[in-house]
C-alpha cells in the first residue's frame, strides 16, 4: 500500500485512529479528519513517529455533518499527496436512550451527523474514486469502508437511535456498492463489537466498575475478551487495500463472534 492515500474521518482517536495507524504501518499516507484540532494534531504527530515514509499524514478540521466536508477532504488529499485511493468513514456513535425517552431534537442531530453526513461522504467520495481522473489501471477505483455498528444485525438495549439509523445506513452502503461497482469502487461496512477504545470504556463505566463490566461482557463473547483497536485497524486496512479486490457490499463483523445472527 506504499504511497496510496486514504482519508480517515474520526481519525484522531478510537477506531478511526487504529485504522490510520494500520494504514501508515503498511506504507500508506493518510488525511486525518476530526472536529477537534488538538486531538487531530496530536494524532498526526503520533502517526509521523510510526510512519515509514516521510510526510506520512496530515489533518483537516472537519465535521461529518458539514456539507462542505467531503470537498475539503478530497482537496486536502489532492493538494498534499496528489491522489486519493479510498476512505474510512467513521460515522461516530449515538447517544443512549429508549425510543420513549429520546427527543425529536436528539433524533435530528444524529440523523444529520451519523446518517446524512455519512451518506453525503459516501456519495461524493464514491463519485470521485469512480471518475476517469481517479480510476486506477485495471478498473480498480479505490475503496470505501464505513464503520457502522452491530445494531445493523440486531437491536441493542437502550440505543434506540443506533437501532433506527444504522440498519438504514447499511442498506445505503450496500446500494452504493451496487451503483459504483461498475466503476471499480468497492464499498463495505464494518460492524465492531466491544473493541477496547476510550468510548467503550466510558460506556462500561456507566454500568458500574469498568473492569467488572468488561469481565461480564466478555463472558458473552465467544473469544472471551474485548478486541484491541489494532485488531480492528488491521481488518479496516485489509478492506481498503487491493488485497480485498473482490470484496464489496459486505457487512463484516469485527466482534470476537459476539454477533450471533447469520
Amino acid at each position: 500500500m506504499r504511497d496510496r492515500v486514504y482519508l480517515v474521518t474520526g481519525g484522531s482517536r478510537g477506531l478511526g485512529f487504529a485504522a490510520a495507524q494500520a494504514l501508515v504501518g503498511e506504507g500508506a499516507r493518510v488525511v486525518v479528519a476530526s472536529p477537534h484540532e488538538a486531538t487531530a494534531s496530536a494524532a498526526v504527530d503520533h502517526l509521523a513517529q510510526s510512519g515509514t515514509p516521510a510526510n506520512t499524514s496530515t489533518w483537516v478540521l472537519a465535521d461529518n455533518a458539514d456539507p462542505a466536508t467531503p470537498g475539503r477532504l478530497i482537496a486536502a488529499a489532492i493538494e498534499t499527496y496528489g491522489r486519493i485511493d479510498g476512505a474510512l468513514v467513521s460515522v461516530g456513535g449515538t447517544p443512549t436512550g429508549s425510543v420513549a425517552s429520546t427527543t425529536d431534537d436528539a433524533w435530528r442531530a444524529a440523523f444529520e451527523s451519523v446518517f446524512l453526513g455519512a451518506i453525503r461522504l459516501g456519495r461524493v467520495l464514491a463519485a470521485e474514486l469512480g471518475s476517469d481522473e481517479t480510476s486506477f489501471p485495471g478498473g480498480t477505483g479505490g475503496s470505501l469502508v464505513f464503520v457502522l455498528a452491530s445494531s445493523v444485525r440486531a437491536p441493542l438495549p437502550d440505543l434506540a437511535i443506533s437501532n433506527g439509523l444504522f440498519p438504514g445506513l447499511a442498506g445505503v452502503v450496500k446500494t452504493l456498492a451496487g451503483e459504483y461497482g461498475p466503476a471499480g469502487v468497492r464499498i463495505n461496512g464494518l460492524l465492531p463489537v466491544r473493541i477496547a477504545t476510550d468510548r467503550v470504556r466510558e460506556i462500561d463505566a456507566l454500568e458500574g466498575d469498568p473492569e467488572d463490566v468488561r469481565a461480564r461482557q466478555s463472558e458473552h463473547i465467544p473469544l472471551r475478551r474485548y478486541g484491541e483497536p489494532e485488531e480492528f485497524g488491521r481488518v479496516a486496512a485489509f478492506l481498503l487495500s487491493p488485497a480485498a479486490s473482490y470484496v464489496t457490499g459486505a457487512m463484516i463483523p469485527v466482534d470476537g463472534g459476539a454477533i450471533r445472527s447469520i
